[in-house]
């Protein structure tokens, strides 16, 4: 009688078991919750079957012979910015006129990224907005920069053209920035929007790199520390200047400011030679230049990424390239828990160069580990890599496959539609 009794007891706290789950499932909020348990689970057992820092890109340093189809303009050669002594002669210095020691920028409309899939931008892109009196919010610019929910990155460019396009403000993208245009910006009432890298925990439960945005809305030279409106972390978080500087080489020191129209003259004189896009690539060239002598590990890989980064800018392709390679050999000598895995996701100069100079295998290696590597590999700027390099060889279908996935993972991506208009054509 009591094993009778136990059966219809265990019977019925099954039923209601079963009845709690399937109620879960019809309440929105607790089914998204229990999806996103779901797939960190399963990213997490992904991540430990294939640690993807355990995987280093090898470059094929012999480039197919016969290329079916090409576009590599002719690569310029690079000066040097050194001036001679004939400039020093004859030029008058101008008046520097000095920083404020201290200044905190205020009006930005704190947002953060949490609840949503790699909101990242959306959220500061919106930040930087509201500084001016734009009304919107994270799903105003997250509409737009993320037509895919879980696309992994958002590209400046991408963000400048939000700007220009769908709003009366303006926005422009520079590299080779440093901290005294930080503070010059700032002094003169432009917050820069700044893209850096940083270790963060991620769905994994591992602590690793990844590209983070910030709006830096002010600077205190009295404890060398920036305010930044960070929205991972917190409004008004301090960021010591060192500590800025390091995790903004990893994305060749790019900054986007956005400015009313009428301000322009003001904002490029500001800037000083920065005001030029060509003349920015150049200091970035140059910096890492220099880097690549002064730094080691990780910072070292970012030199010579930087250097081939800028060389694409300037299209000194085959210089790129060599300076792409340099920095995957340094890579393989970074201790696993350091290296920067996630570096392509956001960064596709180094198919550009090795695209335009032939070595389209590399390409479709790198692409491929790349998109292997993540787990939802939601990179659309991969796949049209990819694309592009399959069509150059004459795999037109898996060509095809690529470019559809690209335009799925970003519907309206222009580069990928034209390309699908080549492969149809």
């Amino acid at each position: 009688m009591k094993k009778k009794i136990g059966l219809i007891i265990f019977s019925s706290m099954a039923a209601m078991i079963l009845l709690a789950g399937l109620l879960v499932l019809f309440i929105p909020r607790m089914r998204e919750s229990v999806a996103w348990r779901i797939n960190e689970y399963r990213i997490r057992i992904d991540y430990a079957l294939n640690p993807p820092e355990e995987a280093v890109f090898v470059p094929d340093t012999n480039p197919l012979p016969t290329p079916i189809f090409t576009q590599t303009p002719t690569p310029t050669v690079l000066p040097s910015l050194t001036p001679t002594q004939a400039d020093i002669t004859n030029t008058p210095l101008p008046t520097v006129t000095p920083l404020p020691s201290a200044v905190t920028l205020t009006g930005i409309k704190y947002q953060d990224q949490h609840g949503l899939w790699n909101y990242c931008a959306p959220a500061n892109l919106a930040m930087s907005l509201s500084y001016w009196g734009w009304e919107g919010d994270r799903m105003d610019t997250g509409n737009y920069l993320k037509p895919f929910e879980k696309d992994k990155n958002v590209m400046l460019y991408e963000m400048a053209d939000y700007v220009n396009t769908q709003t009366n403000l303006k926005a422009i993208v520079r590299s080779g920035g440093n901290l005294d245009l930080l503070k010059k910006l700032i002094a003169a009432g432009y917050p820069p929007l700044v893209e850096k890298g940083v270790f963060i925990r991620d769905i994994s439960g591992k602590n690793s790199w990844m590209g983070h945005y910030a709006v830096v809305s002010g600077y205190d030279d009295s404890t060398n520390f920036f305010l930044t409106q960070d929205s991972y972390f917190q409004p008004d978080y301090p960021v010591a200047y060192d500590q800025l500087y390091t995790q903004w080489r990893g994305f060749n020191y790019l900054f986007l400011v956005t400015y009313k129209p009428e301000q322009e003259a003001d904002l490029f004189k500001v800037l000083g030679e920065y005001k030029d896009e060509q003349a920015a690539d150049r200091i970035a060239y140059e910096k890492a230049n220099q880097e690549i002598y002064q730094t080691e590990g990780i910072d070292m890989f970012f030199a010579w990424y930087n250097r081939g980064t800028n060389m694409v800018y300037l299209q000194d392709y085959a210089g790129a390239a060599e300076s792409f390679d340099q920095a995957f050999q340094v890579y393989g000598l970074i201790p696993e828990n350091q290296r920067p895995w996630r570096t392509t996701w956001y960064r596709t100069e180094a198919y550009a160069a090795y695209y335009f100079v032939g070595r389209y295998q590399d390409v479709i290696n790198l692409a491929t580990l790349t998109i292997n590597n993540a787990t939802e590999p939601y990179l659309e700027e991969n796949f049209f890599w990819r694309a592009r390099a399959y069509l150059a060889t004459g795999q037109n279908q898996k060509a095809l496959d690529d470019v559809n996935q690209a335009l799925e993972y970003h519907p309206g991506y222009a580069p990928a539609l034209s390309l699908l208009d080549q492969i149809g054509s």
